[in-house]
C-alpha cells in the first residue's frame, strides 16, 4: 500500500467510520432497553403477564421486517447520508416516547414502530463500508462495526445500572429514565450524521489530492461497488437462482433465533443464576466482553488464514459448546463459563455478512442481497424470543435446545455455500478470461469472469 493510500484510508478510518460506529452502538443499546428493564419491574409496572414480554421482543423485528423492501428502495433513490441522519433522528424520538407507555397495547405499538426505523440501519452503514473500502480491508471495518454491539453492552450495562441505582426519579420509574435519556442521544446523533456522514468517496470534505482521486477510481474498482440509480432485475434473479444466497439467508435466520432472545433475556439469564436484578445488569458486561473477544479473535483468524467460512464455523462449534455447557452445568453460578461462550455466535455472523460484502458484485444484486438478508435475520429475531417459553424459566432448556439444532444446521449451510463458490473460482483459475472488464459497468460476480471470491 502507497503512503497516499494509507494517507486515504486514515482519512476513511477517521471521518466515516466513527459515525457508523456509534450509530450502529445505539442501536444495539437502544433496541435492549427493554432487557434493562425487565430487572427492575417493568413488566410489573405496566402489567404484562404471561408471554407478553416475549412478544414485545418479537414485534419489534414485525416492523424491521415490513421496512425491508422500502429501504432497499430509499437506498437506490436518496443520499444514504442523510437517510441515515433521518431514520435515526426518528427512532430516537421513539425510544424516548416509549417511556410513555403505560400497558401492553401502547408498548407493542411503540416497540413495533422503533423495529420499522431502526430497519434500515444495517443495510446502510454495511453498503458504506463495501463502498469505501477495498475487499480485504472489510473484514477489519466489518468487524470494528459489529464490535460495538458487544461494546453496546457493556455501555448499556454500565449505564442502566446507574440509572437502575437513581433514588430521585422526580416521579419516574427507574427503567423509563433509560428510555428518555438514551433517546434523547440517539436524536442527537441523528441530526448530527445528517450533517455530517461522508456518504461518497469522492466527497470534497475528504480533501482529496489528485493522487488520492485516482487511487479512490482504483479502490471502487476493487471493492466492485458502483452506485447507480438504475434497478437491475436480471441481477436480482440472478441472486434468487443461487444456491449460496438460500444458504447464507437461512443460515442468518438460524443464527439470530439465538439472537433475538440473547437480546432481550440476557439479563434475565443471568439473574436465573442466583444474582440480584443489578447484579445481573453488571454481568451483561461480561457478555459483551467475550463477544469483542470473539469477534476480535475470527477476524484475526481470516487476516491470518483468508479463510472467512471456516472461521465462522469454528465459532459457530464454541457457541454449541457453550450452549451445551449452560444446560449441563450443575451449579448455577457457574454456568456463567457457557453463557459467556454463547455470545461467539455474534462472530460468526460478522464473518457471514463480511463473505456477503466480499463475494457478492453488481450494485442492484449487492442492495438486494442485503436487503433480504436482512428480512431473514428479521424473522430469527422475531421468532427467536417465542422460544423462551416462561413456564421453563430460569433455564429455558427447549429454547436452548433448540439454538443448538439450529446452530448446526448453521454451520452445514455455511459450508454448502463456501464449497459452490470454491467450484467457481477453480474454474475460472483453470480457464482464465481474457475479456477485459470494467467496475463502471456494474457487472454482477456472475456476469464479470475476472471475479474471484473470497473464501
Amino acid at each position: 500500500m502507497s503512503i497516499e493510500e494509507r494517507a486515504l484510508v486514515r482519512k476513511l478510518d477517521f471521518f466515516v467510520m466513527p459515525i457508523i460506529c456509534t450509530i450502529n452502538l445505539l442501536q444495539f443499546i437502544d433496541k435492549s432497553t427493554i432487557n434493562y428493564a425487565g430487572v427492575m419491574g417493568f413488566q410489573e409496572d405496566i402489567g404484562l403477564v404471561d408471554n407478553q414480554f416475549s412478544l414485545l421482543g418479537s414485534i419489534f423485528y414485525l416492523g424491521y421486517l415490513l421496512y425491508q423492501l422500502p429501504n432497499n428502495y430509499f437506498l437506490q433513490r436518496f443520499s444514504v447520508g442523510r437517510y441515515i441522519g433521518c431514520i435515526v433522528f426518528i427512532w430516537g424520538a421513539i425510544l424516548a416516547c416509549t417511556a410513555t407507555g403505560t400497558n401492553f397495547s401502547q408498548m407493542a405499538a411503540l416497540r413495533f414502530l422503533l423495529g420499522f426505523f431502526e430497519a434500515g440501519i444495517y443495510p446502510c452503514l454495511t453498503l458504506l463500508v463495501s463502498t469505501f473500502y477495498r475487499r480485504h480491508e472489510q473484514a477489519a471495518r466489518l468487524g470494528a462495526f459489529w464490535l460495538c454491539n458487544g461494546i453496546a453492552l457493556i455501555v448499556g450495562g454500565l449505564i442502566s445500572y446507574g440509572i437502575g441505582r437513581m433514588e430521585d426519579t422526580k416521579g419516574l420509574f427507574n427503567w423509563q429514565w433509560i428510555m428518555i435519556i438514551l433517546g434523547c442521544i440517539t436524536s442527537f446523533v441523528g441530526l448530527f450524521s445528517f450533517f455530517f456522514l461522508i456518504d461518497n468517496p469522492k466527497s470534497r470534505a475528504l480533501n482529496l489530492n489528485a493522487e488520492q482521486e485516482i487511487l479512490v477510481e482504483e479502490r471502487t474498482r476493487d471493492n466492485a461497488v458502483v452506485r447507480t440509480t438504475t434497478i437491475k432485475r436480471d441481477q436480482i434473479l440472478e441472486a434468487v437462482k443461487e444456491v449460496r444466497f438460500w444458504c447464507f439467508c437461512i443460515a442468518c435466520l438460524l443464527i439470530n433465533l439465538q439472537n433475538g432472545a440473547m437480546t432481550i433475556y440476557n439479563a434475565q439469564i443471568t439473574e436465573g443464576f442466583g444474582f440480584t436484578g443489578l447484579d445481573s445488569i453488571l454481568l451483561t458486561i461480561g457478555a459483551g466482553g467475550s463477544t469483542v473477544l470473539f469477534i476480535v479473535l475470527g477476524v484475526w483468524c481470516v487476516n491470518k488464514t483468508q479463510q472467512t467460512l471456516y472461521t465462522a464455523c469454528g465459532l459457530m462449534a464454541i457457541d454449541i459448546v457453550g450452549l451445551i455447557l449452560l444446560l449441563a452445568i450443575p451449579t448455577p453460578k457457574a454456568k456463567l463459563v457457557g453463557f459467556y461462550m454463547a455470545w461467539s455466535y455474534c462472530a460468526a455472523y460478522v464473518l457471514l455478512v463480511t463473505s456477503i460484502s466480499n463475494n457478492v458484485s453488481g450494485y442492484t444484486k449487492k442492495i438486494f442481497y442485503n436487503g433480504l438478508l436482512m428480512v431473514f435475520y428479521t424473522l430469527g429475531n422475531f421468532c427467536g424470543p417465542l422460544m423462551m417459553v416462561s413456564s421453563q424459566a430460569p433455564n429455558y432448556t427447549g429454547g436452548m435446545i433448540g439454538y443448538m439444532c439450529a446452530n448446526v444446521v448453521v454451520v452445514c449451510l455455511l459450508l454448502v455455500a463456501r464449497w459452490r463458490m470454491s467450484i467457481v473460482n477453480k474454474r475460472r483459475m483453470m480457464k482464465p478470461s481474457s475479456i477485459l472488464t470494467n467496475v463502471e459497468d456494474d457487472l454482477s460476480d456472475v456476469q464479470d469472469t475476472n471475479f474471484l471470491y473470497r473464501l
